[in-house]
């Protein structure tokens, strides 16, 4: 049985590093880019040539430096960006340009100032020229989730006439919901002539947390591209994060029965690197990777977690390249836990010597938000085994009583 491919696209470098706080240095961009292409996305967005020449340039550096995914360079649907686009790409081994062009009314009418019929006769013009330069050209309307959708049909129809290879239907400001945005899917396959002949891509931001279900609805309803980033990174609340579409199809084959090139245990060497680029972390709680994403401090979870790992971990921490899963020690921890990390630090306790540390660790813990090593070792030394205290530690002890 033939199982469809599902391509990723990278766009870290572009709509992520338009994300406050995210900017980054030319050969940052080339370290992070060199990662995704040993992450093994398809396609690397690595910027907006038009916008500066160190956009230009970082465009040009990434497309000398990546030889095995395909560079794209984004464009308004004008012919200078175009240009601007095929010269930052000229040296890429595989190239791609990506148009967008607003489509739904608002930004139309408040954004460019130009009607329905002259946005027609702009994404046209701009297709059709992008390929004197490009054989692979995507195209975006911006804004399609609140585009009318007779109207988004009609646009969508004049890219792939234009000749368009890749579709995109764009949740600019995360509007959409699933089911809604699975449909518009469905209604451009069923009403595009030619629309079998192009592939079609989702692009979700994530302003009402949604964009990774958005994503995966998309792709449940024709979607073979989803265009995300690291980290989750991008405008505002930000993109789908390229790591929880990767997990997700990873872990529910059975409903998502897809194939794809990431290698799963780069996600997390990929997600520490933008961190360091960008100086700042992904929230504790991110799925994924985020520091507890595979910690557990309640009691009755570590006792399943050290008994099988499966009971609370839907995919090892190995699968994504997290060193292991961490066992955090407070006051909802219970002895399961405590005996398992004594026994880490070389303390193997019997029964009553355990209640009898339990007893304490909870004396402590009620006190402290969590509970370290030094701490734990204090209570054995303290109240199990104090002929174990270092000579030094009582030599002190004992010139301090004497003092």
């Amino acid at each position: 049985m033939h199982t469809e491919h599902i391509h990723f696209f990278d766009t870290t470098l572009r709509d992520g590093e338009q994300s406050p706080g995210c900017s980054m240095y030319l050969a940052e961009k080339v370290r992070m880019a060199k990662q995704l292409e040993q992450l093994g996305v398809d396609v690397i967005e690595a910027g907006f040539a038009v916008s500066s020449e160190g956009d230009a340039a970082s465009v040009d550096a990434v497309a000398r430096a990546v030889r095995g995914a395909r560079i794209a360079s984004l464009a308004r649907a004008k012919h200078d960006d175009i240009t601007a686009a095929a010269r930052a790409l000229e040296f890429a081994a595989r190239s791609r340009i990506h148009i967008f062009l607003a489509s739904s009314d608002i930004h139309l009418e408040y954004k460019l100032k130009i009607s329905r019929e002259q946005a027609l006769e702009q994404a046209d013009s701009a297709v059709r020229f992008a390929r004197r330069y490009f054989d692979d050209v995507e195209f975006s309307p911006e804004d399609a989730t609140r585009t009318e959708p007779g109207f988004l049909c009609t646009m969508v129809q004049t890219a792939v006439d234009a000749g368009a290879t890749v579709i995109n239907v764009p949740d600019t400001v995360g509007y959409t919901v699933p089911q809604e945005y699975a449909s518009l899917f469905r209604m451009l396959r069923e009403r595009v002539r030619g629309i079998e002949s192009v592939t079609l891509s989702a692009h979700c931001h994530n302003d009402l947390g949604m964009a990774v279900a958005n994503s995966l609805a998309a792709v449940e309803a024709g979607a073979r591209q989803v265009e995300c980033t690291i980290n989750g990174i991008g405008e505002r609340a930000g993109n789908a994060a390229l790591e929880e579409v990767a997990a997700a199809l990873h872990v529910r084959q059975d409903r998502l029965p897809f194939a794809h090139g990431i290698k799963l245990d780069e996600i997390f060497p990929a997600s520490r690197m933008l961190s360091e680029i960008i100086t700042f972390s992904p929230a504790p709680n991110k799925a994924i990777v985020g520091s507890n994403a595979f910690a557990h401090e309640a009691g009755i979870h570590q006792h399943g977690v050290l008994s099988n790992p499966l009971c609370y971990e839907i995919l090892t921490p190995a699968t994504v390249g997290v060193p292991a899963n961490r066992m955090v020690l407070g006051k909802h921890s219970g002895r399961h836990a405590l005996r398992h990390r004594l026994g880490e630090l070389g303390y193997s306790l019997t029964r009553s010597e355990l209640d009898v540390a339990y007893d304490h660790f909870v004396a402590v813990a009620d006190r402290k938000k969590s509970v370290f090593d030094q701490d734990l070792i204090g209570i054995v030394l303290t109240h199990l085994r104090p002929e174990q205290v270092p000579s030094a530690h009582a030599t002190a002890s004992g010139s301090a009583s004497q003092a």
